[in-house]
Parts: C-alpha cells; structure tokens; sequence
C-alpha cells in the first residue's frame, strides 16, 4: 500500500513540475489574479490522476489484494475470539445451573 501511495505521488509531483513549467513559460494560461499556485495544483491532480488510473494498475490490484487479506485476518480473528466467549460463557453458565441444582 505505501508503495503505491508513494508511486502515486510520484506521478503527481510530476506532473506538478510539468504544468507549473508549462504555466510560467506561457504555454498553458496562469490562473486569475493570485489563484496561479492553486490553479497549477488543481490541473497537476487533473492530469495525474487518469495517469495513475492506467499506470498503476497493476499496482492498485496488489495493495488491494494485500488490504482484503489483512480484513480476512482480521475478520477470523474476531470470530475465533467470539467463539472462545462464547465457549466461557456457556461454560460458566453450565457450571452455575449445576451449581444451582445441587442446593435445591
């Protein structure tokens, strides 16, 4: 996961260097008044972002595959801790009803 993460923000730190290229030498147009910083951001995410949709691909389907297994470990775990509760609880309960049947 963290290195699709980081291969993302490669891509976009790229294209952040491209755009603000093309921004300051005229060849894309400068933003409104002082929104020039934001305006290379925001068209930096726009490019950068179906780039990372096709390059990564791959990338994207094992973090995933990584996150599912991680839930899946997660999820039996929880399970066998609910069934070892339950196991006391019946336990004690059976060990209480005996208890309560030998007084009467």
């Amino acid at each position: 996961m963290l290195r699709y993460t980081l291969m993302r923000l490669g891509i976009f730190a790229g294209c952040l260097v491209v755009v603000w290229g093309l921004v300051y030498s005229g060849l894309a147009p400068r933003g409104l008044g002082d929104s020039n910083g934001l305006w290379v951001i925001l068209l930096a995410m726009l490019i950068s972002a179906p780039i990372s949709l096709v390059v990564l691909r791959k990338e994207r389907d094992r973090a995933s595959e990584g996150i599912v297994r991680r839930v899946d470990r997660a999820k039996a775990k929880l399970e066998a801790d609910r069934n070892q509760e339950d196991a006391a609880d019946d336990s004690a309960r059976a060990q209480q009803g005996q208890a309560q049947g030998q007084t009467s």
